[in-house]
């Protein structure tokens, strides 16, 4: 259907005294959600994102969190964070149900953009984006008291898959696919205590970094962020994944493929050393690294995929997760490796 419709509605709702002359799709393209940009008869412009993927109220709790925190974060990251429009002081977000389609919307302000980092990054690059990554996460942990609570967990996700595999195991392909996805479900909730992640803290994590979705100043420092289709409140380490493939030796690409190879890589090292030197990691948070890879694949691929990439995507991930990205996790992962280069115990 024509989703633009479905936004008007929205902006009607928000404001109908205001009106718009332009509404451009300017969606990547890459998964299903839609974002527009939207021109009034002012010249005033909003970008709207629409989405179908998921819960509504986890879109809610998520965008509620973000501007929090994005109230909340203190220089240098005071304006770092896309902000969504307000309501009667709360994110303002429309809830399109009709038939069949049940879709929501948020509007936000256009967000400032500097540098992009290039494609591929020098080592000063990588220094640097390790350090500010270090700062955001200690700048994320000291708000993250006063920040609304969050239902989603890592547990509560993965449970929610076995559960789809118990019940309905013909959608993730053979039996055999099935018992290989049951097992990797199993591995996760083993590690989760072998790894003693009752100690790890629980802050805003976004997941998702890639060259397209934050830019930087001239000095290298964060400067804006957007795009927040996997937000969650977790474990830091559920972003250095993202990060290795920031920093990567093949560079940023527009076909792209979540290989765990580029864990392995010196470039991360050499990330996760400058991280650690501002915000100190544990052997244990390092170990985990796989499991919060693990724990993407199975969630984000396997589970949300064929609702959340576009079909060529899904088809293409889905099939890489049997065939690579799931046999590779205990084979191709060395956490010593990296806790060697750290010094830790």
């Amino acid at each position: 259907m024509d989703y633009s419709i479905i936004v008007k509605k929205a902006w009607e709702g928000y404001d109908a005294s205001k009106t718009i002359r332009l509404i451009e799709d300017i969606s990547a393209m890459v998964s299903t959600n839609h974002v527009y940009r939207i021109t009034f008869d002012d010249d005033d412009i909003i970008i709207a994102k629409l989405s179908y993927f998921g819960k509504f109220e986890h879109f809610k709790e998520d965008h509620r969190i973000i501007q929090t925190l994005a109230n909340n974060l203190l220089y240098p990251f005071e304006n770092l964070l896309a902000r969504s429009l307000l309501k009667n002081n709360r994110v303002y977000i429309y809830h399109y149900k009709h038939g069949k389609t049940d879709a929501w919307v948020v509007f936000y302000n256009p967000t400032r953009i500097l540098n992009r980092l290039p494609r591929r990054l020098d080592d000063n690059q990588i220094k640097k984006l390790g350090q500010q990554v270090g700062k955001f996460h200690k700048a994320c942990s000291r708000v993250k008291n006063v920040l609304p609570k969050s239902s989603k967990t890592l547990r509560t996700d993965i449970s929610s898959l076995m559960h789809q595999l118990e019940t309905n195991e013909k959608q993730f392909g053979t039996a055999m696919q099935a018992d290989f996805l049951k097992y990797h479900c199993d591995t996760f909730m083993k590690n989760r205590s072998k790894y003693n992640m009752s100690s790890f803290e629980i802050i805003p994590v976004f997941i998702d970094w890639n060259i397209g979705n934050f830019s930087v100043t001239p000095a290298l420092e964060l400067y804006s962020r957007w795009d927040y289709d996997w937000f969650r409140m977790s474990y830091r380490v559920l972003d250095f994944y993202f990060f290795s493939r920031v920093v990567s030796d093949v560079g940023d690409r527009t076909v792209f493929s979540y290989v765990i190879n580029t864990m392995m890589e010196d470039r991360f090292i050499l990330f996760v050393k400058e991280y650690h030197k501002i915000n100190p990691l544990t052997a244990d948070e390092i170990r985990f690294m796989k499991e919060a890879y693990r724990f993407f694949i199975l969630n984000y691929v396997i589970k949300d995929g064929k609702h959340f990439f576009s079909e060529q995507y899904a088809e293409k991930l889905q099939a890489e997760a049997f065939n690579v990205y799931l046999p590779s996790v205990d084979r191709d992962f060395d956490a010593e490796k990296i806790i060697e280069a750290l010094k830790l115990k």
